[in-house]
């Protein structure tokens, strides 16, 4: 379909029926149902080529071709996102429970501990809490909120939020989490009576971390924190460091780790971690068993990771591109919270005081510059290890296909990018379609394979 047509009269609902009667459709649905219903793919032109160990050409296919955008925020795209959540799901898993990715089953028997820090107040918000006994407990405002209030995790009193503090923190908490890892390594020393600079010599702390945005725009961190011999998941852990350990050791670190930075009038800001520090023992994943009172099985945490990889700014309504300019924000459709929050990052943004956070650029993010998923080197495997098995699964699948046998033939590639996108809404919400049907099939695919 042209480009053009996107500018065709009619409902959304009529550009689709006709794309549906298209003559191409079915080629153009087969090609967006390789790459699984992407939201905005990636074109590419060119060719791949396999050769013989000679030299000789002995296949050629070239042509357009849609690429994957790669994008994690289901927001975004949901089919990218989906694949995105599925990785972090093998990743997170592979380093709780072994056996696989290289990570051997002994990491279930090392103490390991499921950890949430989160972020200061910074004025008061809107709430909707409970009690220990499940009774509603009223806001500071005064009033009862539902749980879907667009209100909650918005300030009481807007004029006095600290807005500024607010996005320090946030453009610092990344460097407050590599200070709480290496106060967590002092502290497991302290216990253990031994220099800490000797803690390499007997031990190795492993761990994965995800942030989560709270209603109130601010993230907190989730971590899985796991303590190996030197040598990494395949050393035992040190007979000293137990699970109680560990978690003792945990909140005196996120206690006493701050970091002192600068408001614009020149006083002084503290930044630490908020009240509420959380920490859970991890039990190996058993169907036949009912999880205890603060402790999470391993298959449960690691799809909890997976789910908040994907959400982005999530309940923070915030922006999923770069703002590129001042007139950019006035438009962007937010709460004025979240506004304000935004507002305040592009601020600081130009001062030259902070240049170094480069707040601009982050500014869509409310300020928090750090990967949404993180981990240390020896926690399990990587993002790219698992691409790039993925990526060799299928050209194997090619080549038998094919019938050539991988030693025999070198795949040479060649593709230039070419565009993105789909030229319609109406392609999109048919590709959005497809994505949505596939995520059908696999649940059911799951429900099958669980009832066997």
């Amino acid at each position: 379909m042209a480009r053009a047509d996107y500018y065709q009269p009619g409902t959304l609902e009529d550009r689709i029926v006709r794309k549906l009667r298209s003559v191409d459709y079915r080629d153009w649905r087969d090609r967006v149902a390789a790459i699984g219903g992407c939201a905005q793919p990636i074109h590419m032109f060119g060719a791949w080529q396999l050769h013989s160990p000679s030299g000789v050409v002995l296949e050629h296919h070239g042509g357009d071709i849609l690429v994957p955008c790669g994008n994690r925020r289901q927001s975004v795209c949901p089919a990218c996102s989906d694949r995105y959540a599925a990785d972090a799901y093998h990743l997170m898993h592979a380093g709780l429970a072994g056996g696989a990715k290289g990570i051997p089953e002994t990491v279930t028997e090392k103490p390991r501990t499921f950890t949430t820090v989160t972020a200061p107040s910074f004025g008061k918000v809107h709430s909707a809490r409970q009690s220990s006994r499940g009774k509603t407990i009223p806001c500071s405002c005064g009033a009862w909120h539902h749980p879907d209030d667009p209100r909650i995790g918005t300030p009481v009193d807007p004029g006095t939020y600290d807005y500024v503090g607010a996005i320090l923190w946030q453009a610092n908490a990344g460097e407050l989490w590599h200070r709480f890892i290496t106060n967590l390594k002092r502290e497991l020393m302290k216990a253990a009576r031994l220099p800490v600079r000797a803690f390499t010599d007997h031990a190795r702390l492993s761990y994965a971390k995800v942030a989560e945005y709270q209603r109130r725009g601010l993230v907190h961190f989730h971590g899985v924190m796991r303590v190996d011999g030197p040598d990494g998941p395949t050393d035992p852990t040190p007979h000293w460091v137990t699970a109680e350990l560990l978690e003792s050791a945990i909140h005196a670190a996120a206690r006493s780790v701050h970091l002192e930075v600068v408001r614009p009038d020149g006083t002084p800001l503290v930044l630490r971690w908020g009240d509420q520090i959380d920490c859970r023992s991890i039990r190996p994943s058993n169907a036949h068993e009912v999880e205890e009172d603060g402790e999470i099985s391993e298959a449960r945490l690691a799809g909890y990771v997976a789910k908040y990889a994907t959400k982005g700014t999530g309940k923070s309504e915030a922006a999923d591109r770069r703002i590129l300019s001042q007139l950019h924000l006035d438009h962007l459709k937010v709460s004025d919270h979240h506004r304000r929050m935004i507002q305040t990052a592009w601020d600081l943004g130009g001062r030259d005081e902070y240049e170094s956070l480069n707040l601009r650029k982050w500014a869509h993010m409310l300020g928090f510059r750090g990967h949404f998923l993180s981990k240390s080197k020896y926690y399990s495997t990587t993002f790219k290890a698992i691409r790039e098995e993925r990526r060799a699964f299928r050209t194997l699948e090619v080549l038998d296909r094919l019938g050539y046998a991988p030693d025999a033939v070198t795949v040479v590639n060649d593709w230039a990018y070419t565009g993105s996108g789909y030229s319609t809404d109406a392609e999109r919400e048919l590709a959005l379609a497809i994505a949505e049907g596939h995520k059908e099939q696999r649940r059911r695919r799951y429900e099958q394979e669980v009832a066997a």
